[in-house]
C-alpha cells in the first residue's frame, strides 16, 4: 500500500528542501491524490540525495573474482549510495584493445547493479612499453589509465597524451616513480623509522606529477591524477590550475581522515599510496576546501582475507571503501563544520560526472535515501563487498543508506527500510 514520509530532506539546487514522499514498492514517489488514505511517518532525519559517482574502483572481474565480482562490487556501491562507478583496468585480460575490453563489457551487461563505465589501459598489458589501441576503445571508456603502476618512461606518457587529446579522452595517472620506491610499503616517516619498516618517499608521487604537468603543457591533454596523498602534490596541482592547465585530481577518504599516526601492525592499514604525515593530511583537506582537489574517490580495492592478513610488510596493498565513504565524510568532515554538505555533493556527485562524462543524475533520476540520524559502528561483517579490509572498522558514524535507485531500478534496499 505504501506510506507517506513526512518532511524528508530533498537535496536540490545546492540545498535541502523539506518535502513529502510516498514510499511504495521500494521506491520514492511524489505525493498523489491517494495520499490522504495512506499512513504517514515523521521522516525528518531522512535525506534524498543524488546518486554518487566514484571514478576509481577495482571490481576485479575479469581475472580476480576471488577478490570481488561485478555483482558484489556493484552491490557494495549501491549500498554506499553510488549509482555510477568507473572500473580500473588492472584486470586479466587487461582492457587494452576492443577485444579485451569486450570481455569486461559482457560481465558488466550481465551482472552490474549500477552504471559501470570501464577505463581503457594506457599501454598494452599495463607494461608501459607499447600504447594500447586507444582509438578503438575511446567511445566505450571513461578515460585511459595504467592504474596500479605509473607510466615510467617520459616518452611513453607523452605519446599517450598526444594520442588521447584528439580522442577527447583524459589521461588518468597513477603517479609512482618505481626508481624511488626502494622496497618501501608504508610512508617514509616517523612510524616507519620507529618500527623498522621500509618507507615510500613522497617524491615517488609528486615527482611524477611534476613530470606529467610539463607534458600537459606541451600536449594540451586533459589530465587527472589518482589518489593524491602528499602536500607537494597538492601544491603542484594548485599551481597548475592557476596556470590554466586542464588538470583535475582526486583523493580518498582515508587520506583525509587518517595519517601515519593511525597506523597499526595490520594489513587493513596498507594501501598505495600509503597513509602520509599529519601535514600531508592537512594539506589535502585544505585542497578539498579551496577546490584544488576536485573529486573524492574511494579507490575501492578488495583483496582476499589471506592477502590482507600478513601485516604491513606482507599484505597486499588496498582497502575497501564504497560502503563507508559517505558516512565517514559526513560524520567527520560535514558534521564538525569542516566541509559543507553542498561541497561534499560536488565532490561525490557533480564534478566526477562532469569531468568523466558520466550520466547526469538529472537525466537518469538516480537517487539514494539516507537516514542521517542513524548512528552505528562500521562493521566489515555487514559489507556486501567480498573485501573486508578497512582501517575504519569500529569507527562510529552517522548516516545509513536505506535505498538506492539507479535508472528507475532498486539497486539497494536496506532491511531498516521496512521499519519506517
Amino acid at each position: 500500500m505504501g506510506k507517506i514520509l513526512r518532511n524528508v530532506l530533498v537535496f536540490t539546487g545546492g540545498a535541502f528542501i523539506p518535502s513529502d514522499r510516498i514510499l511504495k514498492d521500494g521506491k520514492l514517489l511524489p505525493v498523489g491524490a491517494d495520499a490522504p488514505s495512506l499512513p504517514s511517518v515523521d521522516a525528518s532525519s531522512l535525506a534524498v540525495l543524488p546518486g554518487f559517482a566514484d571514478v576509481h574502483v577495482h571490481l576485479r572481474e575479469p581475472g580476480f573474482s576471488y577478490k570481488e565480482t561485478m555483482r558484489t562490487g556493484t552491490l557494495a556501491a549501491a549500498r554506499g549510495g553510488y549509482t555510477a562507478v568507473c572500473s580500473m583496468p588492472n584486470l586479466d585480460p587487461v582492457p587494452d584493445s576492443l577485444e579485451t575490453l569486450r570481455v569486461q563489457q559482457e560481465i558488466i551487461a550481465r551482472d552490474a547493479l549500477v552504471d559501470v563505465v570501464p577505463y581503457g589501459a594506457i599501454t598494452r598489458g599495463e607494461r608501459g612499453t607499447e600504447l594500447s589501441d586507444m582509438e578503438a576503445m575511446a567511445p566505450y571508456v571513461a578515460a585511459f589509465s595504467d592504474d596500479g603502476r605509473g607510466v615510467q618512461a617520459d616518452g611513453m606518457m607523452r605519446a599517450a597524451m598526444e594520442k588521447a587529446k584528439p580522442l577527447g579522452k583524459i589521461i588518468t595517472a597513477h603517479c609512482e616513480d618505481n626508481a624511488l620506491l626502494r622496497g618501501g610499503y608504508i610512508h617514509d616517516g616517523e612510524y616507519a623509522r620507529a618500527h623498522g619498516h621500509k618507507g615510500i618517499c613522497s617524491e615517488s608521487e609528486w615527482g611524477q606529477i611534476r613530470r606529467d604537468l610539463e607534458l600537459v603543457r606541451r600536449t594540451g591533454c586533459a589530465y587527472h591524477v589518482c589518489h593524491v596523498s602528499t602536500k607537494e602534490s597538492v601544491a603542484l596541482l594548485r599551481a597548475a590550475k592557476a596556470e590554466g592547465l586542464d588538470v583535475t585530481c582526486e583523493t580518498a577518504p582515508h587520506y583525509l581522515l587518517l595519517d601515519e599516526t593511525f597506523l597499526q601492525e595490520d594489513g587493513r592499514f596498507k594501501m598505495n599510496p600509503p597513509l602520509r604525515s599529519p601535514a600531508d593530511r592537512e594539506a589535502l583537506i585544505e585542497g578539498v576546501l579551496d577546490g584544488t582537489v576536485d573529486i573524492i574517490a574511494t579507490d575501492h580495492a578488495p583483496h582476499s582475507a589471506g592477502e590482507k592478513s600478513r601485516g604491513l610488510a606482507g599484505s597486499a596493498m588496498g582497502v575497501v571503501g564504497l560502503e563507508t565513504a559517505f558516512p565517514l565524510l559526513y560524520t567527520y568532515l560535514v558534521r564538525p563544520g569542516i566541509l559543507s554538505f553542498s561541497r561534499l555533493m560536488e565532490l561525490l556527485v557533480y564534478t566526477p560526472r562532469r569531468r568523466f562524462g558520466l550520466a547526469d543524475v538529472g537525466e537518469t533520476g538516480d537517487y539514494t535515501l539516507f537516514d542521517l540520524g542513524d548512528r552505528y559502528a562500521v562493521d566489515p561483517a555487514e559489507f556486501q563487498s567480498m573485501g573486508r579490509a578497512t582501517p575504519f572498522a569500529g569507527w562510529n558514524v552517522e548516516g545509513r543508506c536505506l535505498l538506492t535507485v539507479c535508472r528507475g531500478r532498486t539497486a539497494w534496499a536496506d532491511e531498516k527500510l521496512k521499519e519506517l
